[in-house]
């Protein structure tokens, strides 16, 4: 399969692995990444014999699961088994979508399809269910998946657990189902790729049997799965396939040759797509200009004038607060893309008016289904396409089905924007089941992931243009419950924000300093009032971010946390992790339960979040 695929199939050049209209090859089970490396280096990318020579060592080109940005042409982090499926849909509906913003008739500058090719465990696990069923709905027909259909699991015969009617199942999803009886017929898999590619209006499944460890002695078995086959098996395997049996990392010159075909063949495929574009420019030089712009990720010059500035007399949720917030970015950053599982007018995450990218795939308003992981993973695909800076968005409880996904966006820092409303205990009547508690804590443990909690309106824009500026991925924790505005003009709210933590309310030499986070700023700016009333000092810090806070200088982060003096963090979450800012001498109120259905206030007053506990505690903190 990944021969015919690099040898003859994909529109693919090994020189220039950023070409925007290459096929995109992902690898779903990415314990195959010895197969993938192979793939690259006999294809001519920028990938050594040395780096195949060390495999999943120390600092190598090659780890243990392909990893984006590491080797040369990976296209996604794999490994997590399902996700490269997922991450494939996401990138068939990145094509789909710039094809048809971009295209025009006889310029068809976004034309290449999506392939993948995954195993056993990607069939079972559940986000290829979702991925599949919503690629079948979109009809993303320039989507083809290659099933490597070998029998064989881990633990031994797949029969032990999985006996799906996968062709019947596929077919079910509204896909192009075939097979093909011998993964080691070239031409069989060519015929069956060249027929899935005539069929545009559905995506394609092509099951291949294929025999496991293949003309080794253990071929068949899952003893060839994970483990090495040893010198006396090696040597074997070599006598198989008339390999010398006296040489290590071999490959015939013959056999080199005709893979390296691929370089000129790309060579030519990119010349001919770049005349195509400049005809493109000159015809249509405003499309071609967004093209451009949009594909090397840069954001349109000006851009963050058209972030509104909330005014005072008005509370409002985080959740509307962003809604607003995407809606006036809309044109200016046509790149934006994405929607909600089920959830866009709970979340706001759609744009008004707006057309859907079902109904018109020029549209930008993308309804998931109650798919959450399978809508985060695809996110990551369309990250990982280019073009575009995709979102996904639910209630952040809910984060704990996507959680895997976002995990794998920190890894491969991509630009993907995952936006989480209904952020505590502070939704209410919904009850426990969809009020957050340790979520905060789960994602902000994620290396490379930028947490915004914004306290109000303001701070809410402030973190969704960092979140643009930003080349990584991000999340937003945003309230249900409307939330007071801070009046920007007394500070410089973006300045402020991009510092992830900043002194908002200040006293001389403060006694104490009440640290707070999106909608419990509001009861610690309320304590300070309290505990001024009785001649106590208390510095009032509002903290959207962690990640961004910690990228400050040590200076700044002692000049708004000052060594020596007592701190109280109040946060509606889980409080591990505050210990690192308040100290051992300082003190968090958290949440060490789950909530409870009632109106948010009752909830919210009845856990300990109000003024009055937050400033008794900070008064027991200055008499210690």
């Amino acid at each position: 399969m990944a021969y015919v695929l690099y040898h003859k199939v994909m529109k693919h050049n090994p020189k220039n692995s950023k070409w925007a209209d290459r096929d995109r090859f992902v690898l779903s089970n990415g314990h195959a990444s010895a197969m993938l490396y192979g793939s690259l280096y006999l294809s001519g990318y920028d990938l050594s014999m040395d780096d195949l020579k060390s495999f999943r060592q120390w600092e190598s080109k090659t780890p243990g699961h392909p990893e984006k940005c590491e080797a040369d042409g990976v296209e996604v982090t794999t490994g997590p088994l399902g996700q490269g499926f997922a991450m494939a849909v996401g990138m068939a509906m990145a094509e789909k979508h710039l094809a048809a913003v971009y295209n025009r008739p006889g310029f068809d500058i976004v034309d290449h399809h999506t392939y993948a090719m995954a195993g056993d465990g990607d069939m079972m696990e559940g986000v290829s269910h979702e991925a599949a069923a919503l690629a079948g709905t979109l009809g993303l027909g320039k989507l083809i998946v290659l099933y490597d259909d070998n029998l064989i699991s881990l633990d031994g015969p797949t029969s032990l657990s999985y006996t799906d009617k996968y062709l019947e199942r596929f077919d079910a999803y509204h896909w192009h189902v075939q097979q093909v009886e011998d993964g080691n017929d070239l031409v069989a898999i060519d015929a069956a790729i060249e027929r899935a590619k005539a069929e545009t209006g559905k995506p394609s499944f092509i099951a291949v049997r294929t025999i496991i460890g293949y003309g080794s002695p253990k071929a068949g078995t899952n003893k060839v799965h994970g483990e090495a086959l040893g010198v006396e098996d090696v040597a074997r395997t070599k006598k198989f396939f008339g390999f010398p049996e006296d040489k290590s990392f071999y490959v015939p010159d013959e056999a080199l040759a005709n893979w390296r075909h691929a370089v000129d063949r790309g060579a030519t495929a990119e010349a001919d797509w770049k005349n195509l574009f400049a005809r493109y420019s000159a015809h249509f030089p405003e499309l071609a200009a967004e093209f451009t712009r949009t594909q090397s990720r840069k954001l349109k010059d000006g851009w963050e004038k058209a972030i509104p500035s909330f005014p005072v007399d008005k509370p409002m949720a985080t959740r509307n607060a962003g809604g607003a917030v995407l809606n006036a970015l809309a044109d200016p950053l046509p790149e934006l893309f994405g929607g909600a599982a089920d959830l866009t007018s709970s979340t706001k995450t759609i744009f008004k008016p707006g057309v859907s990218f079902h109904e018109d795939p020029a549209g930008r308003n993308v309804f998931f289904g109650v798919r959450e992981f399978g809508m985060c993973a695809a996110v990551n695909g369309m990250a990982a396409h280019g073009g575009l800076v995709p979102f996904g968005s639910t209630f952040f409880c809910f984060a704990d089905y996507a959680k895997p996904a976002i995990r794998l966006a920190a890894l491969m820092r991509i630009h993907s924007l995952f936006v989480f409303t209904h952020d505590s205990i502070g939704l209410g009547e919904d009850g426990p089941t969809h009020q957050p508690i340790e979520q905060l804590t789960m994602l902000r443990a994620i290396p490379d992931l930028t947490d915004f909690r914004p306290a109000d309106a303001n701070e809410t824009a402030a973190a969704w243009r960092l979140a643009l500026e930003r080349t990584g991925p991000s999340f937003f924790a945003l309230t249900r419950q409307d939330l007071p505005v801070i009046d920007p003009t007394t500070h410089d709210v973006y300045a402020n924000v991009s510092k992830g933590a900043y002194i908002l309310q200040d006293a001389a030499n403060p006694q104490v300093v009440l640290i707070g986070t999106g909608s419990e700023v509001w009861p610690a700016i309320e304590a300070a009032k309290l505990l001024a009333a009785e001649g106590i000092r208390a510095r009032v810090v509002s903290f959207p971010s962690w990640e961004i806070f910690d990228e400050q200088t040590a200076e700044y982060k002692a000049s708004v946390l000052p060594a020596g003096v007592p701190k109280l963090a109040v946060e509606a979450g889980s409080p591990i992790g505050w210990w690192k800012y308040v100290g051992l001498d300082g003190d968090v109120i958290g949440l060490d339960r789950f909530g409870a259905s009632a109106p948010g206030p009752k909830v919210m007053a009845e856990l300990g979040f109000t003024a009055e506990n937050v400033a008794a505690r900070a008064k027991a903190l200055i008499k210690q």
